[in-house]
């Protein structure tokens, strides 16, 4: 959870409770109870993100809280309500109004006030009709615009500026409420690589194993029949995803595959709950222990361990060392996920029988995929 989703849902549950800052000692015990209502990490992220000491991020988060509130109910009060801010360096709240009346209520209720020429509704209004514009006249001078409230504008970032100022009058939008900076931001979409979810090679659909890294190069390891080296992948949802790097099909059934920096690896296996399985490690487990695999297919299904180096001759080959099991799986699921508790242990290979009557399925074990590439299995 990003820490700012972090920081609201511990504002909506602590809201309920009396702003008493100016006294340091609730002030202190405010700040405790807060912290302790965290997840887990957060408050270090913050001291290592924000500069913060463990004192100062606990502050931050209930004074953060009393501001919320506060804007809160002057934004429902305020005819004229056009946003608010943090001061710069502090949590002291500025409220901006376009109705100079205002101003003295914004200051009684503890805020600082500024009077500007347009409401918040004035300025969303302007940009949704950026919005539109850019459904039926995209552009790519202008990837970023949003509504400014410390400087009552509409920021609209583009590369060509004189482009992006054509592109906003050209749409009917009041150029003075906008203001164009030169940006080379380029904003892309971020995905996450989750062991068990699909990608396709072309017409032909597999599933991701684990996360790995080769060095600095984010990637998957799944199972070598689903493509050779060079093949392009798509992800679950079609977006343009990585390049197989390695393949071994027969022989072995192993393979990994580059993701670009759209795609972002991660420690989890889907399963049929919610929260998915962290992968902690990649201890082989002993023969009779639990296994579990997850694929695109047939989702999350569970059996024991039978043999360790098995040789299974498919019409392509013949391909050893695989791990035969009692869990079931159908076409598709190839190069899923099989894990024993948090312990990573192959990619699914191949099998006989299927999920609705049971069947048997094997493994390529994930740790020679490893030493084959020297590749690094993301836990974390």
């Amino acid at each position: 959870m990003a820490i700012g989703s972090v920081l609201a849902a511990t504002a909506l549950a602590l809201t309920t409770m009396p702003a008493m800052a100016s006294e340091e000692t609730t002030l202190a015990e405010r700040a405790e109870k807060a912290a302790a209502e965290l997840p887990d990490g957060v408050l270090e992220a913050m001291q290592r993100d924000l500069g913060l000491t463990a004192d100062e991020a606990k502050v931050r988060i209930v004074e953060e809280l009393d501001a919320a509130v506060l804007d809160q109910d002057l934004s429902a009060d305020l005819d004229g309500y056009a946003g608010s801010w943090l001061a710069e360096g502090t949590t002291d709240l500025v409220v901006a109004t376009s109705d100079s009346t205002e101003a003295a209520e914004i200051r009684a209720a503890g805020a600082e006030a500024k009077v500007v020429e347009h409401s918040l509704e004035e300025l969303e209004s302007v940009k949704e009709l950026l919005d539109e514009a850019a459904e039926v006249n995209p552009t790519d001078n202008a990837p970023l615009w949003y509504v400014d409230v410390p400087t009552n504008k509409v920021v609209v970032h583009a590369s060509d500026t004189t482009a992006a100022a054509d592109w906003v009058e050209a749409n009917g939008v009041d150029t003075s409420v906008v203001e164009i900076v030169e940006s080379e931001e380029q904003p892309q979409p971020f995905y996450d690589l989750i062991g068990g979810d699909p990608y396709y090679i072309g017409s032909g659909r597999c599933s991701v194993g684990f996360s790995v890294r080769q060095g600095s190069t984010p990637g998957f390891v799944t199972a070598g029949h689903c493509g050779g080296v060079g093949a392009t992948t798509t992800g679950y949802n079609r977006a343009a995803q990585g390049t197989f790097r390695g393949s071994v099909f027969p022989g072995r059934d192993m393979a990994w595959v580059a993701v670009n920096s759209n795609w972002t690896p991660t420690s989890w296996v889907r399963t049929s709950s919610s929260t998915g399985v962290r992968v902690t490690g990649s201890t082989q487990q002993p023969v009779g222990s639990s296994i579990c695999r997850s694929g695109s297919t047939t989702g999350w299904h569970c059996g024991t361990i039978q043999q360790h180096n098995t040789s299974v001759t498919y019409p392509q080959g013949t391909v050893s060392g695989l791990t035969r099991t009692s869990a079931c799986a159908e076409p598709g699921d190839s190069g899923g996920s099989f894990i024993s508790g948090s312990q990573a242990q192959g990619v699914t290979s191949g099998g006989s029988g299927n999920c609705r009557t049971g069947g048997t399925t094997y493994h390529q074990p994930v740790n020679p995929m490893l030493s084959q590439w020297g590749l690094t299995l993301v836990t974390n």
